[in-house]
């Protein structure tokens, strides 16, 4: 790793003091350490096996941090991670971004709140979204208190502008979309809390599907709904989310 993201990153700026160039130094190396922690928990999981699945996070209001194209996330290092600025193009790394950076970018462009986005194929999930399934029903509350619906969006071609047009309807009112025949995307203030939803989803993905098999699942009624949603707008404020 050498430190030419960071210099770009100060290049567009008005001239910092040494302290600001330090922060931002240690910042860069903060979040290529937490995109390789989490990349190796995705894969531990399950949610990426083979190259799949990709991970990226804000490094300012100009540049996003990224998982590279083609690499196995249990192998991934920190010096692997590339700098790209908000048109995808790369300004610094060893190796391509990952061609899946438009939807993170979509993302990005939509939800000025969003720190971080994780792109995964959780078995359950992607089960779900293979049969064009949502997973709307209201059936546990811890997920109406963190996500309320996860919405399904149209099947488009991988590594294109149509990811990224499918998932526009439902990003400014969701934290985690299904893919159709594809996998899951999720989102939030920073990795963790993108990961957090990622692997909320795919438990509350087995619930679904253990309760369909069971073969009587009972929905929450409309008025313990209601309470949730006014609870998950408290929690979220409490949160800061």
């Amino acid at each position: 790793m050498t430190s030419q993201p960071a210099i770009t990153l100060m290049e567009p700026h008005a001239p910092a003091r040494q302290g600001s160039v330090v922060n931002i130094e240690r910042s860069e190396r903060e979040l290529r350490r937490q995109l390789t922690r989490f990349s190796k928990w995705m894969y531990r999981l399950g949610f990426a096996p083979g190259t799949s699945g990709n991970l990226s996070a804000r490094l300012d209001g100009e540049c996003i941090l990224a998982t590279p194209t083609g690499c196995s996330k249990y192998l991934l290092r920190a010096s692997d991670m590339v700098v790209v600025d908000l048109t995808g193009k790369l300004l610094s790394g060893t190796r391509n971004v990952t061609s899946e950076i438009g939807m993170h970018l979509a993302v990005y462009h939509s939800r000025p709140d969003v720190q971080a986005v994780v792109h995964a194929h959780p078995p359950i999930a992607t089960a779900f979204a293979s049969c064009g399934l949502a997973l709307d029903m209201p059936l546990c509350a811890e997920l109406i208190m963190t996500l309320g619906k996860i919405p399904l969006a149209a099947y488009a071609t991988t590594g294109t502008d149509e990811v990224g047009a499918s998932l526009a309807p439902y990003l400014r009112d969701f934290d985690a979309i299904l893919m159709a025949n594809h996998g899951l995307v999720t989102y939030g203030k920073d990795l963790l809390d993108a990961f957090m939803k990622l692997e909320t989803t795919e438990h509350f993905a087995q619930v679904c599907l253990a309760a369909h098999e069971l073969g009587s699942p009972r929905l929450i009624e409309e008025e313990a709904i209601r309470k949730l949603q006014q609870a998950r707008v408290r929690y979220r404020s409490n949160c800061g989310i």
